[in-house]
């Protein structure tokens, strides 16, 4: 087999290995994924105004989030059931993530649950939390993160009800037998089940998730963990200014990968605003379509201080497990310390705004 040699390469290939219904759960968005297409094709619209001859011999693709040193400006998205992708799902993402020095996100709705998480992965990680309209069960799964040595949270917001991900209509999503939910014990919370002519996760995201919550809400979770709260899902100023008086240590400009509201801005263009409203009181991440080095590079151009990626890595472990996401998360350094040397930038404090044209 010829070398994979990028991200897309990557979808390729984990389209040939996955079965359709798991695949189009990754890869979709929301109703005609006009959101989903531009995310990237945003990017593409943006241009480098390059420097030369700046003495880029040496250089530094390291930084820091949250005061967590990690070997590159990029953390591993949380993404649901990752079982659906490789029988080892969440322990192979989050053991690629840590041999490449990064931080590793682990969805509420992993198909693995915190503990068996912890007991393989050796770097930073952190838990994205959904609030369930039992506070009970979310108070439970921010003491089990906190228990397991995870340090922060990511609160996601974009979600009081979910998308119209018209793939997943199609195909009934479900969970196969064997995978659940398997950091929600009760089997009402855990089970996603074949509804009839419906997505099976729409149906869980109506019956169990909170969708009334306020920025009221964000200072009830600081109130019961003493973890930093990021809110994940931000696209306007105005959200953000509200996000930081929350209490909140950072704020991540998201649109769910294109898979809530269609015709959403990409990221990229929201991220700007964001970081004008936020004037450095707390660090500003992205994510939503980065599949190059420049991509990461526009991004800490524009203001952020890393970025999430998420799809390019579940296409990693579908195609070779661990092994697979770590390559992935190589080609991207390769392709950002490229860029670094090629806009005459040797670290990242060296990526400044007059880089973007």
């Amino acid at each position: 087999m010829s070398p994979v040699v990028n991200l897309f390469e990557y979808e390729r290939l984990a389209k040939a290995r996955m079965a359709p219904m798991a695949f189009d759960y990754y890869a979709s968005g929301a109703m005609d994924e006009i959101t989903l297409k531009a995310n990237h094709r945003a990017y593409d619209d943006i241009f480098l105004r390059y420097r030369v001859l700046a003495g880029v011999g040496a250089r530094d693709t390291s930084t820091t989030v949250l005061g967590h040193k990690i070997t590159l400006p990029v953390l591993v998205a949380p993404i649901a059931f990752h079982r659906l992708a490789h029988p080892l799902g969440e322990l192979a993402t989050a053991q690629g993530a840590a041999a490449a020095g990064i931080i590793y996100v682990l969805s509420t709705l992993s198909s693995t649950c915190i503990e068996d998480v912890t007991k393989v992965c050796t770097g930073p990680r952190w838990f994205q939390l959904y609030v369930y309209k039992d506070r009970g069960v979310t108070q439970s799964l921010v003491q089990r993160a906190e228990a397991a040595g995870f340090t922060a949270l990511e609160l996601t917001v974009d979600v009081p009800v979910h998308g119209q991900r018209e793939a997943d209509v199609r195909n009934q999503f479900h969970l196969p037998e064997g995978l659940t939910a398997a950091n929600l014990i009760a089997p009402e919370f855990g089970k996603v089940p074949e509804v009839g002519g419906h997505s099976g996760l729409a149906a869980y995201v109506a019956q169990l998730l909170d969708d009334n919550l306020t920025w009221r809400d964000v200072e009830w979770l600081r109130s019961i963990t003493k973890l930093p709260v990021l809110v994940k899902g931000v696209s306007r100023s105005d959200d953000a200014k509200h996000a930081i008086e929350s209490g909140a240590a950072g704020i991540i400009v998201s649109n769910h990968g294109g898979r809530q509201l269609d015709t959403a801005r990409p990221t990229i263009r929201a991220l700007p605003e964001v970081v004008e409203a936020v004037a450095g009181r707390v660090e500003v991440l992205v994510d939503g379509g980065i599949r190059r080095g420049t991509d990461v590079l526009k991004a800490l151009a524009l203001g952020a201080r890393a970025v999430q990626v998420g799809r390019p890595v579940l296409w990693g472990l579908a195609v070779d497990g661990e092994a697979g996401v770590r390559h992935v998360l190589e080609l991207l350094r390769s392709e950002f310390d490229l860029a670094l040397a090629l806009c005459g930038c040797r670290n990242v404090a060296e990526i400044t705004c007059d880089l973007i044209v």
